[in-house]
């Protein structure tokens, strides 16, 4: 059977105590912190929060929305797409994270939430004993899956083991794309913490920062996958990439109108040219989450893991 590439259902994780990670912060360069109090960072991220959900189902998207829990603290949980993925062939994925304090978001009553709603989970493959040697992959941040064409794109880092993904792939028979992709920080070039900050790979296009593919045969591979897969490509610049125009990601609603959901950041990003590539093959939904963006380190595709799983 082959998979679908977009879903109408997402899980999002309402946060309780959102806020700047110190020890996501030391590979993650998207982040930043300044004065505002950990009470206000939290009760603003709080607020877009719960405005992104509100115009999710607006649009008809469909999203199951679990509280965080109080203990203990964990200031990420807001992006649940790093710990599990849930697949069509009813197999849930559970991740080894890279933080320590981001390893108390993998909870087991989620799983129940997500079966009370009627999906079924056949099976749970756990990688998260990984952590125990220092080996990393999270979720589909480290990895951007072609759900269609069993094809999974992985950008190494300290985030993501290339051993544990190809061990991925054989496990969820999708053929591994390894490349390195790096950005600049202080005038020296650092790999990019997760895959899904640099692309994003839809029904018909792909949208990726290939600049920051350093190595030109392995840019070569990557792109000649994905014209082999026939998606049209946008490529997008460096600064593109810093305001999160790789985060996005592409939905439907429960009448198959398809979506690319991405941040007003990201938004603000795009030339004319490339919203007109965009628009021949989806709506752009647009959310604003700055705070989450800023302190956070991720945009609106790293709050939303996707649910393919079959329905009982």
């Amino acid at each position: 059977m082959i998979s679908k590439q977009i879903t109408d259902t997402v899980l999002m994780i309402e946060p309780v105590a959102f806020g700047f990670n110190q020890q996501t912060a030391v590979n993650n360069f998207f982040q930043q912190n300044d004065s505002l109090s950990a009470e206000s960072v939290h009760e603003r991220a709080l607020e877009e929060f719960r405005n992104m959900v509100e115009k999710l189902r607006k649009f008809g998207i469909n999203v199951i929305v679990i509280k965080d829990t109080d203990q203990p603290h964990k200031p990420d949980s807001i992006f649940p797409n790093n710990w599990i993925s849930f697949h069509s062939d009813g197999k849930v994925i559970l991740y080894p994270m890279y933080a320590k304090n981001r390893r108390f978001e993998r909870r087991e009553d989620i799983l129940d939430s997500i079966e009370q709603e009627g999906f079924i989970i056949n099976e749970i493959i756990d990688y998260s004993k990984a952590e125990e040697e220092n080996i990393f992959l999270e979720g589909t941040g480290s990895m951007v899956l072609d759900r269609s064409n069993q094809i999974a794109y992985a950008a190494i880092s300290e985030r993501t083991d290339e051993e544990l993904f190809i061990e991925f792939c054989e496990d969820l028979e999708f053929s591994p794309i390894v490349f390195h992709s790096t950005q600049v920080k202080e005038d020296k070039r650092y790999p990019v913490y997760h895959t899904n900050v640099m692309m994003s790979v839809t029904e018909d296009f792909a949208i990726i920062c290939k600049d920051s593919i350093q190595n030109i045969k392995e840019r070569k591979l990557v792109l000649d996958f994905l014209h082999t897969t026939k998606k049209e490509v946008i490529s997008i610049s460096e600064e593109q990439m810093n305001l999160f125009l790789g985060n996005s990601l592409q939905l439907e609603n429960d009448k198959k109108d398809k979506f690319l959901v991405m941040s007003n950041t990201a938004y603000q990003s795009l030339d004319a040219g490339q919203i007109n590539v965009i628009n021949k093959y989806t709506q752009i939904l647009v959310f604003n989450i700055p705070t989450i963006e800023k302190y956070g380190g991720g945009s609106v595709r790293c709050m939303l893991a996707e649910i393919f799983l079959p329905k009982a």
